[in-house]
């Protein structure tokens, strides 16, 4: 079992603490228990308000000591959180009654007096420790953080992130909760004076286990793992004049960075979302752009070097599998041997002309929750792309289908076709020998490939991450997935498509 972990950190008044539990909200999720210890007034229920307002994105609220009702439970934008008293049970019996016993698995726990329950606390958990300190102050206070189990790591992290944030001088700045992606990373705004920064959250986490012929998922198909490539593309891309945000201070080590924050106008408006047709003809000519050049595959890291990976068959594969893995089984479709083989000799035959054409750098995720609008800048700086640590070398009609077969909202075919045909005749501009047709046919591969892999993401997120909110997206990528199998080249894959994968639950 790991060695219990602590620091201290001195809390001269109540900002201090909210801005400790902000800290801490940032590397905690469901399933981690925080207990709360000290003596009457020491500030638990304050601590705990604390963490619980700033989960909410809402100071105002009303978050009232669970004294007498022993439990309050809250639902918040990120996960569920449960906050309980334990000052007047008297036997661990009365846990059960007041459900917990056993804890909740997809909730955060705050527990405040977690010594009148001393076995009933789990062995991976995080306390903090308050006591008065009045020779600093009439409200301040100490706060001893021991992390017990796999709650050392966090409070380790914990630390690391309070120094990172000393030493770059945004300790004393005011945070604010954003919302997440489906990723494991996690973000704040920091407020300093006149100035708002983004802080990231980007722990060093392999996505799935070693299923991969030894790999874990995220290292088979070239996601990042750590910050190091979001950083090292991030410098790439600036370089080219593609408004990525400026970084400010990084810790490539325990993956913290603070960036310059684009704000939240985006590129899509109205409800439900629909494109907003001028921004994504700049998003659009940004691809025609970066693609007309010839990028290099090394690019500079702090005092080193980063080779972006390429996007190879295997990847490739691995991604489609997802299908077959996780979509199928959910519609009761899981294919024979049979035609599994079919369906991976057919997709290793189709891959070979996107895999022989030109490379580019693929930023990956270039869609709408991607992309934030920079009114004020002129041409296609006006487009600020904040999501490529996943960047590799690939097909240049990758992300022509991740922008215009947005994943998250629909985009019409006829805005489909107009910004395709927007982007062939911008780089033919640049290139007399630029095909249309053979483009169009890699287009559709791409197409059906991302549409594949998606339709098994989306299955995944829903059952092994607890994500059902990505399910709703299905349908629109179905309908995607059809407009790529419509083309001539496809035509086989089609045939097996039909007979074998039966379309999303309306």
């Amino acid at each position: 079992m790991t060695d219990p972990t602590t620091f201290s950190v001195a809390l001269h008044n109540e900002t201090a603490t909210a801005q400790l539990m902000a800290d801490l909200a940032l590397l905690v999720g469901p399933g981690n228990v925080i207990t709360l210890t000290g003596d009457l007034g020491a500030g638990k229920t304050a601590a705990a308000r604390s963490l619980i307002r700033y989960l909410a994105g809402n100071e105002e609220l009303e978050v009232p000591s669970p004294t007498f009702t022993l439990v309050q439970s809250y639902e918040l934008p990120p996960f569920a959180v449960l906050h309980a008293d334990l000052y007047r049970v008297e036997d661990e019996s009365e846990l059960e009654e007041i459900g917990l016993a056993p804890l909740p698995d997809a909730t955060l726990v705050l527990i405040e007096w977690p010594e009148r329950a001393p076995s009933a606390m789990p062995q991976d958990r995080i306390d903090i420790a308050l006591t008065h300190r009045p020779a600093l102050g009439s409200t301040a206070r100490a706060a001893d953080i021991t992390g017990y189990g796999r709650g050392a790591a966090i409070v380790v992290r914990l630390k690391a992130l309070r120094e990172f944030l000393g030493a770059s001088g945004y300790v004393d700045a005011t945070r604010r909760r954003m919302a997440g992606d489906a990723s494991t990373r996690s973000y704040a705004r920091l407020l300093r004076d006149d100035e708002i920064v983004i802080l990231m959250n980007f722990p060093q986490r392999p996505d799935g286990a070693a299923l991969y012929n030894g790999k874990s998922y995220s290292a088979a198909v070239h996601l990042a793992e750590n910050v190091r490539p979001f950083v090292a593309i991030d410098e790439g891309l600036r370089a080219q004049g593609i408004s990525a945000p400026a970084i400010h201070h990084f810790d490539l080590e325990h993956g913290f960075l603070i960036s310059e924050d684009f704000g939240s106008e985006g590129v899509i408006e109205g409800d439900p979302p629909r494109p907003i047709a001028e921004r994504y003809e700049a998003a659009t000519d940004v691809l025609a752009a970066l693609h007309g050049k010839t990028l290099p595959e090394t690019l500079k890291l702090a005092d080193q070097t980063y080779t972006i990976p390429v996007f190879d068959i295997e990847a490739l594969l691995i991604e489609i599998g997802l299908m077959p893995e996780w979509y199928l089984p959910d519609r009761n479709a899981s294919p024979s041997e049979t035609a599994r083989s079919e369906f991976f000799a057919m997709w290793r035959e189709l891959l070979k002309k996107p895999l022989a054409a030109p490379k580019t750098w693929i930023i990956r995720d270039y869609h709408s929750p991607n992309l934030i609008w920079l009114g004020d800048r002129a041409g296609i700086a006006r487009v600020g792309v904040i999501d490529f640590q996943d960047a590799v070398l690939g097909p240049q009609s990758y992300d022509v289908v991740s922008l215009l077969q947005d994943a998250r909202i629909d985009v019409p075919e006829s805005l489909e076709l107009t910004l395709l045909s927007r982007y062939i005749k911008a780089r033919r501009a640049g290139d007399a020998g630029f095909d249309p047709a053979g483009f169009a046919e890699l287009y559709a591969i791409m197409s059906a490939q991302r549409n594949t892999r998606l339709l098994g993401t989306f299955a995944r997120l829903n059952r092994r991450d607890g994500k059902p909110h990505y399910l709703r997206h299905q349908p629109r990528i179905w309908t995607y997935l059809q407009r790529s199998l419509a083309h001539p080249a496809l035509s086989s894959l089609r045939d097996w498509y039909l007979a074998n994968v039966p379309p999303p639950r309306g």
